[in-house]
């Protein structure tokens, strides 16, 4: 990030080198970092805007002035998107798993996904429009398979014929 230069002088003073955090997740997007990064603080708790650096020259997928790195915290995770032009594409091999409470939330975070030009899959899965991977997973699921046995079996034989996640269903399952 030291080669960049920041939207502003707030920004640019915004973190001291012990600041930095350790780790850093590095989302590679064509060109639309910044757009990614405020849905994804607009859609998550626990989410924040950090600073937008801009390419302090030409670069091969860009020009002196765009947009190259952005700073934000998905769900309390570190993250750096990064304008870095279309050599190469997100798969399911990369995913956020987001813990959800209940169905309302379940549905609440599916549904910005999906209806943001993403795309459903199955098992909880769906993807967004930039390509990344969510696990939208609600806290009954996770315990159901962690209890293992003849509870764990039925959930996740449930689970198998879902695309969003229906806790209900899911509760019934455990139940039997």
């Amino acid at each position: 990030m030291a080669s960049v230069v920041a939207e502003d002088q707030d920004a640019r003073n915004a973190l001291g080198e012990s600041e930095i955090p350790k780790a850093t997740i590095c989302l590679w997007y064509d060109t639309e970092a910044e757009a990614a990064a405020r849905f994804y603080v607009a859609t998550f708790p626990d989410s924040a805007m950090g600073a937008v650096y801009r390419a302090p020259a030409d670069y091969p997928s860009g020009k002196a002035g765009d947009v190259l790195t952005v700073a934000f915290t998905v769900a309390g995770i570190p993250c750096i998107g990064l304008n870095g032009g279309p050599a190469f594409r997100h798969s399911e091999a990369f995913s956020f798993q987001i813990a959800t409470d209940n169905q309302a939330e379940t549905d609440r975070l599916w549904t910005a996904i999906v209806d943001n030009g993403g795309q459903e899959s199955a098992c909880g899965w769906c993807k967004d429009r930039w390509g990344i991977a969510w696990q939208i997973t609600p806290r009954v699921l996770t315990a159901a398979l962690a209890a293992g046995g003849a509870e764990a079996r039925r959930a996740f034989t449930a689970m198998m014929t879902m695309g969003k996640i229906d806790v209900a269903a899911i509760q019934a399952a455990r139940r039997g």
